[in-house]
């Protein structure tokens, strides 16, 4: 009796043991469709001296970050396919490009995705997409390499950074509070780069300096064939 019991007892572990396995092989549920959202990591932060960089814009042209030395500027990372950018892109982000001009501001919107991912344009598909979205950027720079977005940290779209006069990063991160692609979103939310031009121009410190980026990641090379 004592054997058949170990016998049995023995049989039981085993099949447990097989479940076990099983359970561990099996491939997982795919997660829920979300945001991505920027890690923390090397990148320069709010307080920090902003990256030097050079990179060709839509027309062709050769732009420095030094250039503008002296005055605000502001940089949005952008891919036109994503439905974070589009949420944007039906009038907020275009009006807000406009105020900022408007108020002496450079505006670079920086295309950071790399030769056959989603988002990727050369000179001529920018201008075009530039046009029919009405955009008022002061420029619309091309990144493929994905050099200058990996130097900022840039890990969604959009992703914005403000750079004050001396040229020193202000701002850092999402557009606003509202992490979702509904344009309905947009009534109500708390704009974190008007509220820094807004402290920048008022003469004060910029009370957000640091919010969480959301949107796509943005399609540097090692995304290709992913």
């Amino acid at each position: 009796m004592i054997r058949l019991t170990a016998v049995a007892f023995a049989a039981l572990t085993l099949a447990a043991c097989q479940q076990q396995t099983a359970e561990l092989d099996a491939p997982s549920a795919p997660a829920a469709a979300t945001p991505a959202v920027a890690t923390t990591g090397a990148a320069p932060a709010a307080g920090q001296a902003a990256p030097a960089f050079t990179l060709v814009d839509a027309e062709g042209t050769q732009r420095s970050l030094a250039d503008f030395r002296g005055k605000t500027v502001v940089l949005e990372w952008t891919n036109e396919g994503c439905p974070y950018v589009k949420k944007h892109y039906t009038g907020a982000m275009q009006a807000l490009q406009r105020e900022a001009v408007a108020d002496g501001v450079v505006w670079l919107t920086i295309i950071s995705s790399a030769p056959g991912t989603q988002g990727h344009v050369d000179g001529d598909a920018a201008r075009q997409w530039k046009t029919r979205t009405n955009g008022a950027a002061t420029h619309l720079l091309l990144d493929p390499t994905g050099e200058v977005g990996k130097r900022y940290g840039a890990k969604t779209t959009p992703d914005m950074r403000v750079i004050n006069a001396e040229g020193q990063l202000v701002y850092v991160g999402g557009i606003d509070d509202r992490p979702t692609n509904k344009p309905e979103d947009l009534e109500g939310a708390n704009n974190f780069v008007r509220a820094a031009l807004d402290d920048l121009e008022a003469g004060r410190a910029v009370r957000t300096p640091f919010a969480a980026p959301y949107g796509c990641a943005v399609k540097y090379p090692e995304t290709v064939g992913t």
